[in-house]
């Protein structure tokens, strides 16, 4: 009953909006951990339709079968949980599943999960009807209007962070936010994971560049929250990629199984240019997507059954002109929607799309091809929604102004998913009744009772008149989001954080760092 009414609250609008200009800019820290899906999610494929998309994954298993890299233990756990093994040469083998064995061996994961937050009330769920909005993830580059494209920094890094932690409408902090390019390689993960908890209180991504990074993660999230607490709840989450088509290399393998064996979670997310690394056409790279995917799940689950897992999704097009990605398009926007209705079908949580888009600029194409994109992964039904605020440039540039622009589209999409409340009060026959016929309803009760939370308040629209809007300058959306991400990061502070775990924090990192020889590839 607790749970009911919490999301019941969390539904509400008036724990969703805030009031107009003065408390609004004084309270930005007034949100909501998730979203708790108001509306249902879309399904465009019948039964059938699904059950030939399922049967063609199980073909693509036990016929042509996932190649695996230099990881001799996943080899044996799939042996012993049933696969068919063929050695192709050293470190390589072939694995074939029969049909249904993947369902099975993934039915030990769980539907939802809670990600637990140092701050507990920003703890996540991820499946059944939550919805959470995460940053974009993994640009080299970073990009704003006074000083143009170039390679992303640990300051950069930090500033995105505190962007998110600012933002009422994200609820998770991200991974790779952007490259710090200024740190080695085999360092910034730890610059990286100490930032995510030192300029945040979110729940966050780990490292997944190499096994001993995931474990490096781990540790840390041992010593701000406790070894027991980590071992019985998961804390961190790796993200994940598969090498399409239809491999799996040491550093994914070998990374889901650090995770998985701490109890902690992982994504499974096939990355699939369509005709390039996988079927130019849609039900064909789901059906791909999903074998990829559910090889990753099914791993974490021979290692410790129960570990969290997110079935993943990134299906994208490209111009068959030129070679290049298309980001924001309606045919994988479609696969997303498609790639839902097999989430649910396995009941498995799931993360898809986000606010893509091919722009080199915070302009018009980019926020066009971002709601598409995003709009897919609202009515998919996904639950982890990575990408939800930067993403430019076909993902190679994080956009200081496109990240607050994806924010206030965010915030919008709180009301959206809360969906339409039926009661005698949003019903409002007395609003018409208290004038009657031909009178505005500017005065009446209902109107000045809800006129503050009745609507979603962007922070960045223009609803000025023409001439209004001119005389103050006649700035564009871009200029408007250059100027609000910059009062942001003026008002950014740092959430309280126990000194004594700050400090063994910073020891570990020393340590780990004076270990090794900086390495800048």
């Amino acid at each position: 009953m607790e749970q009911q009414e919490t999301g019941q609250v969390r539904r509400g609008r008036k724990t969703s909006r805030r009031s107009s200009r003065g408390p609004r800019e004084a309270d930005l820290h007034l949100k909501v951990p998730y979203i708790v899906r108001g509306i249902p999610p879309y399904d465009i494929v019948s039964e059938e339709g699904l059950a030939r998309i399922e049967a063609t994954t199980d073909r693509i298993l036990a016929e042509i079968g996932i190649e695996f890299w230099e990881d001799p233990e996943a080899i044996r756990l799939f042996r012993e949980g049933g696969a068919q093994v063929t050695t192709l040469a050293e470190g390589k083998w072939n694995l074939r599943f029969e049909p249904g064995m993947m369902r099975e061996l993934v039915s030990t994961a769980p539907a939802s999960f809670t990600q637990h937050a140092r701050n507990p009330a920003n703890s996540v769920e991820i499946g059944g009807g939550s919805v959470v909005f995460a940053p974009a993830y993994g640009s080299p580059f970073v990009m704003d209007m006074d000083r143009g494209r170039r390679y992303g920094t640990i300051e950069d890094f930090r500033n995105f962070i505190k962007l998110g932690q600012m933002s009422p409408w994200l609820h998770h902090s991200g991974g790779t936010i952007c490259e710090p390019t200024d740190v080695p390689v085999n360092k910034r993960h730890l610059d990286m994971v100490y930032s995510h908890i030192r300029y945040s209180d979110r729940a966050f991504l780990g490292s997944i560049t190499a096994p001993e990074r995931a474990e490096d993660s781990v540790e840390m999230c041992r010593i701000l929250f406790g070894s027991q607490f980590v071992d019985e709840n998961c804390v961190v989450i790796g993200n994940f990629n598969t090498t399409s088509p239809l491999v799996l290399d040491r550093n994914t393998t070998a990374g889901i199984r650090a995770y998985a064996s701490a109890g902690q979670g992982s994504i499974i997310l096939p990355f699939l240019l369509g005709g390039a690394v996988a079927p130019l056409t849609i039900a064909g790279s789901v059906a791909q997507c999903l074998a990829e995917s559910l090889t990753g799940c099914a791993l974490a689950q021979l290692v410790r059954p129960g570990a969290p897992v997110v079935l993943g999704s990134f299906i994208s097009s490209m111009d068959m002109r030129s070679g290049s990605p298309t980001f924001g398009t309606p045919e994988p926007a479609l696969g997303s929607i498609l790639y839902g209705q097999m989430a649910r079908r396995y009941n498995l949580p799931l993360r898809c799309a986000g606010n893509f888009t091919t722009s080199k600029l915070p302009d018009a194409q980019a926020m066009q091809q971002s709601m598409m994109s995003m709009m897919s992964a609202v009515h998919c039904g996904a639950n982890y929604i990575l990408h939800s605020a930067g993403f430019l440039d076909g993902l190679l540039s994080m956009s200081y102004e496109k990240f607050v622009m994806d924010t206030d589209l965010c915030g919008a999409l709180h009301t959206y998913l809360a969906g339409v409340r039926i009661d005698e009060d949003e019903l409002a026959f007395n609003a018409l009744a208290e004038k009657g016929p031909g009178e505005h309803l500017f005065g009446v009760a209902h109107t000045i009772a809800h006129y503050q939370t009745a609507f979603y308040d962007s922070d960045l629209d223009n609803n000025q008149t023409f001439e209004t809007w001119s005389e103050q300058g006649s700035s564009d959306m871009a200029t408007r989001a250059n100027r609000r991400w910059k009062k942001l990061l003026e008002e950014y502070q740092p959430p309280d954080i126990d000194a004594g775990k700050d400090g063994e924090l910073r020891d570990f990192i020393e340590r780990k760092k004076r270990s090794m020889e900086d390495a800048w590839y």
